[in-house]
């Protein structure tokens, strides 16, 4: 499996996966975990949830998933803007441990901004960290703007990733943010690569899939997983699904494939508002 490094040294691997909306059909519970499992076997150990998600039945479900790998897994949840407070975090934090079934989170994240100043946050953060709770911090959905500010604290300065939407049609971030990043070789992490399914049914995208004999899962995954520190954490609860995104790596994209996207799905040519789910 690829990885990526993060700013503080872990090697993470490019492939991870997402579980949004997971845990709300009971109906489906088995199939999920089941789909989870067989991805940590084939090396997708990077594991993203949140509080958020189903109020912290994903995080129950990851939970239950990962009994007895938890250290092969590299696990990442998100606090919600109104619990980052100097005291909310801690409290929050505990409650994803106790769901998560673990005593420490690898990568804790502030899942957007709000009204809470950035400086207390991560000051908590940073007291999670020392405490151990937390191995490593960072943000989701946070803008060039929102980044710089973070950067001028000594405790954001340790942020190690940025959540954000990203794939062949939401490609703003490039302009500015993405270039941003990378000189600090902060890596991005890709949410929604499929658009929540709908880029699965773009007519460009399917005909270019038929003609190099992919899915159209697999090309706009195998895209971002091309892009320079990025991340990328599908979500699927079906064992079939997640074999099939799997398989874009065993091919990569040449040059030339990577380029007839870019002229389908072109990059920003202008400045754009940060887009997100």
């Amino acid at each position: 499996m690829k990885t990526v490094s993060l700013p503080g040294g872990d090697a993470v691997p490019v492939f991870g996966m997402g579980t949004w909306r997971m845990a709300e059909n009971p109906a489906r519970r088995a199939e999920e975990i089941a789909t989870l499992r067989l991805g940590l076997n084939r090396g997708a150990t990077l594991i993203d949830t949140a509080e958020m998600y189903g109020e912290g039945r994903a995080e129950q479900l990851v939970g239950e998933a990962i009994v007895g790998h938890r250290d092969e897994v590299f696990l990442v949840s998100k606090v919600y803007p109104h619990n980052a407070t100097r005291t909310g975090v801690p409290r929050a934090c505990e409650r994803s441990l106790e769901r998560l079934g673990t005593d420490r989170i690898d990568l804790y994240l502030l899942h957007w901004r709000g009204s809470i100043p950035l400086q207390e946050t991560m000051d908590a953060f940073a007291a999670l960290q020392r405490s151990g709770k937390i191995r490593h911090y960072g943000v989701s959905n946070f803008d060039l703007s929102d980044m710089e500010e973070l950067s001028a604290s000594s405790s954001g300065r340790a942020a190690q990733t940025d959540q954000l939407l990203y794939n062949l049609t939401r490609r703003g971030l490039e302009w500015d943010l993405l270039p941003w990043l990378r000189e600090r070789h902060i890596p991005l992490m890709a949410y929604s690569p499929v658009e929540e399914g709908r880029l699965l049914r773009d007519t460009r995208l399917q005909k270019f899939a038929r003609e190099c004999e992919r899915t159209p899962a697999q090309v706009a995954l195998a895209w971002l997983c091309a892009q320079r520190e990025v991340l990328v954490i599908p979500k699927t609860g079906s064992r079939e699904r997640l074999l099939e995104n799997l398989a874009c790596l065993e091919r990569p994209l040449d040059r030339a494939e990577l380029s007839e996207l870019d002229r389908l799905f072109p990059p920003p040519s202008a400045a754009t508002p940060l887009e997100m789910i």
